[in-house]
């Protein structure tokens, strides 16, 4: 079923849209590392499984869609993890720390949820725990043309859209200090989204866009 469900993702995206890539080689070919990428459209997980075929590949989505069975039987043969959005949810980040250390790779939004806007919003910390916490790297991932109401418009058009997904280079966060914890976590988390700010196109750039850490990356 998973060959299948790969094999339609990739059809699927080469019929409605032209997808390219930059970057793919900085992707470890195995091993553990926390890709985090802006989440703009419902496309944007079908990008990873487009371009990698690796089934030790995990995504975190919300837990709304846990309640479809077709969801369910998706999330099994793709690797989905169920998380609360918005609320503190230690299960599922120890399922996901737990996965790492067994090898695996973790793809996640660190904004939580689709930006509306389509621009950066403000990060969640809980990918800055994983990645303090665990010390694999992070490698900061940019999608552009995902959008929703984009890739309708251009159906409608009988238009190819243009996709394009492009990973920076992956660096370590730091562990956390015995003291403000808090303060650190925001530090890495602003950290993590300007690395992602800066692989992206201006307009992408949201909140983080004059951040003085996504300017000294531009450089």
């Amino acid at each position: 079923m998973r060959n299948f469900l790969r094999w339609l993702i990739i059809h699927v995206l080469d019929l409605i849209a032209d997808v390219s890539a930059e970057g793919l080689d900085k992707f470890p070919c195995q091993g553990a590392y926390i890709a985090a990428t802006n989440h703009i459209g419902f496309l944007d997980i079908t990008l990873f499984h487009y371009h990698f075929n690796r089934y030790d590949m995990f995504i975190p989505v919300a837990e709304k869609w846990e309640k479809s069975r077709l969801i369910r039987m998706i999330a099994r043969n793709l690797n989905f993890v169920f998380i609360d959005r918005f609320n503190p949810d230690l299960k599922a980040l120890r399922k996901m720390m737990n996965l790492m250390e067994a090898g695996n790779s973790l793809v996640i939004a660190p904004e939580g949820t689709r930006s509306r806007s389509g621009s950066l919003a403000q990060g969640k910390q809980g990918v800055a725990y994983l990645a303090a916490r665990s010390g694999f790297p992070v490698i900061p991932v940019g999608i552009t043309g995902t959008e929703d109401k984009e890739i309708l418009a251009n159906l409608r058009r009988f238009k190819r859209s243009k996709i394009a997904l492009k990973i920076g280079k992956p660096f370590l966060v730091e562990p956390l200090p015995h003291g403000d914890k808090d303060a650190a976590l925001q530090e890495r988390t602003d950290e993590i989204m300007c690395h992602i700010a800066a692989i992206l196109p201006e307009k992408y750039r949201g909140i983080y866009a004059e951040h003085p850490k996504t300017l000294e990356y531009l450089k």
